[in-house]
């Protein structure tokens, strides 16, 4: 679980997004942030249950900075208002597939999978569901899988199929997507239940399979 006080900095963050208004209130973002990381080593050590990897990642190289990269957008508010973790068990940085948890207040969601990757990864993630259909589509009809995960692979897609395919391919709705993500919304009161590590975790088993498929194809 995370604290009320780490969803109230948030908050307070999103109606005060300046540099010195942050400043002010340094004391309370380390607050927001060792109580995240406490949460994500809980996190990670149940997930090392179910993917051995995961437990050697420490929580502080799994999250992300606070400042924003403003040099490109046109939106220069200085901080991101919400906090997450990544965890891939070649590191944060690493190609691949992975687990990712995000926090914000009314926003917050548990997802997983590969997001744009290379196109020789797309080439290769493609080619795998093309070859191993059958598989794909147990992931994909699991119950337990299609009850978390409700809309489904999520992410852009194209409008014709790519070259090598056609419409006629039975896997081709999925051949045409560019990403392949799932995600779990979770509310503030779950977010601050006792519960909440327990039910990630969970999420993040349930996800594994599709995790392990994506991985298989791109290494």
């Amino acid at each position: 679980m995370l604290q009320a006080t780490t969803l109230k900095f948030l908050k307070d963050l999103k109606k005060n997004n300046n540099r010195p208004w942050f400043e002010g209130h340094r004391k309370q973002y380390e607050a927001t942030k060792e109580d995240f990381l406490a949460m994500l080593e809980k996190l990670i050590a149940a997930m090392g249950s179910f993917d051995a990897p995961i437990a050697a990642l420490k929580a502080k190289d799994c999250t992300f900075r606070i400042n924003r990269d403003v040099r490109f957008s046109k939106d220069k508010s200085p901080y991101k208002t919400n906090i997450a973790g990544y965890f891939n068990r070649n590191g944060k940085k690493a190609n691949g597939s992975g687990y990712y948890l995000h926090i914000e207040p009314g926003g917050s969601f548990a997802a997983g999978g590969i997001w744009m990757p290379e196109p020789k990864d797309l080439a290769k993630i493609r080619q795998e569901i093309d070859y191993s259909f059958d598989e794909w589509k147990k992931i994909m009809g699991n119950s337990a899988f299609k009850k978390t995960f409700t809309e489904g692979i999520k992410g852009d897609a194209l409008v014709r199929p790519p070259k090598g395919y056609d419409d006629s391919n039975p896997a081709i709705a999925f051949i045409k997507q560019k990403s392949f993500i799932v995600t779990r919304p979770f509310t503030d009161a779950e977010v601050q239940s006792k519960n909440f590590v327990k039910d990630v975790a969970a999420t993040f088993k349930t996800m594994k399979p599709l995790i392990d498929f994506l991985n298989a194809a791109v290494e």
